[in-house]
């Protein structure tokens, strides 16, 4: 076959169905140039095919000798091969990810390439499980926090009328304390409770959010450095504004708390397409990241990060993070974390565009 040139708009034609797959695709032409990325794959690898169309696949994957035998013998039989658990490397992460590689003969092209990360299946096992998980600690909490709050309010009176019994000012210190942690636990309380406030949506621009949470972290943390990383393409979304606000800033306020005051923290946004989150598909999802150069998440917490009163930290509430999910949660969105020292990724993904079905 002549390794002939292919309009982009041509291929677009051809392929149109692939722009629905969730899985990534890649074709390929007589001479593994890349001629068509769907939407899956620029997700995947975090790349436009604008910037890989008419580049052999080594640009995009680098040297795979598994994956080159897979190609190898693809075009020698004519048939498909798969190639499992293979390692590539993506902003720093490594994917571990099966490959399919099909024969195809049609418009210049000559190999279909499919990939599927090989932890997929447990990813969104492992994401059921905790939404399932926070929803009941969330009720649960909230409950604990009714019933609290009542017998709280009777402890704060009952010391402000020992106070006034009292003329000895040392005794007095006690009743000021009990006083004190009243009024502390009476916040934690209005704090789990108010989480669950409603939603007041109109159009936001993410990057008017972010702006105002980069400038709260650097009044707070004038010694932390807080670069942006912005895809100012990205369309306006239906939110509550001072809801994602809020939700962004603790997860930032958390990192830069990790961070002991050095360090950097850069808040970056991407466009993901074809995306599945919450069971729901979404052609156009926001990619919202902060990311810090901290010592990284302890493991035995990671997997409970997300559990109203549960801290890394020595003095924390344990409730930033846990009112961030809920926030997020009610944009039908979600967060995910990645982590180890040196590099944590917190990853807020929100809907631009109402769930296929």
């Amino acid at each position: 076959m002549s390794d002939e040139f292919v309009s982009p708009e041509r291929i677009a034609g051809l392929c149109a169905g692939l722009e629905l797959l969730a899985s990534a695709v890649v074709l390929l032409d007589e001479s593994c140039r890349i001629r068509y990325m769907n939407p899956g794959a620029e997700n995947l690898f975090e790349v436009s095919q604008r910037k890989l169309v008419g580049f052999p696949l080594s640009e995009l994957l680098g040297h795979s000798l598994e994956l080159a035998a897979s190609i190898e013998n693809a075009l020698a039989d004519n048939w498909s091969y798969t190639g499992h658990d293979l390692h590539f490397e993506r902003s720093g992460e490594v994917l571990r990810l099966d490959c399919t590689v099909t024969p195809v003969d049609t418009a210049g092209l000559r190999l279909l390439l499919e990939f599927r990360p090989i932890d997929a299946q447990l990813r969104v096992a492992r994401e059921e499980q905790l939404i399932q998980q926070q929803k009941a600690n969330r009720e649960l909490m909230r409950n604990l926090a009714h019933e609290i709050k009542n017998p709280l309010g009777g402890i704060r009176g009952s010391a402000q009328l020992l106070a006034r019994e009292l003329s000895d000012p040392a005794l007095r210190e006690y009743t000021e304390v009990i006083i004190a942690e009243a009024d502390r636990l009476q916040d934690l309380m209005n704090r789990l409770l108010s989480a669950r406030a409603m939603t007041r949506p109109a159009s936001i621009n993410v990057h008017d959010v972010l702006e105002r949470v980069r400038r709260l972290v650097r009044a707070e943390f004038p010694a932390i450095q807080v670069r942006r990383d912005y895809d100012t393409s990205l369309p306006d979304l239906m939110g509550d504004r001072e809801q994602l606000i809020q939700a962004i800033l603790n997860i930032a306020r958390n990192a830069a708390q990790a961070l002991d005051g050095q360090g950097e923290i850069c808040l970056r946004t991407r466009a993901a397409r074809q995306i599945t989150f919450a069971k729901r598909r979404h052609r156009l999802a926001l990619e919202l990241q902060v990311i810090d150069n901290g010592p990284g998440i302890p493991e035995p917490i990671r997997h409970t990060l997300f559990y109203p009163l549960v801290s890394g930290r020595e003095g924390g509430s344990g409730l930033g993070l846990s009112i961030a999910q809920t926030f997020v949660e009610q944009h039908q969105g979600m967060i995910d974390v990645a982590s180890r020292p040196g590099r944590t990724f917190f990853t807020v993904l929100l809907p631009v565009t109402t769930p296929e079905h």
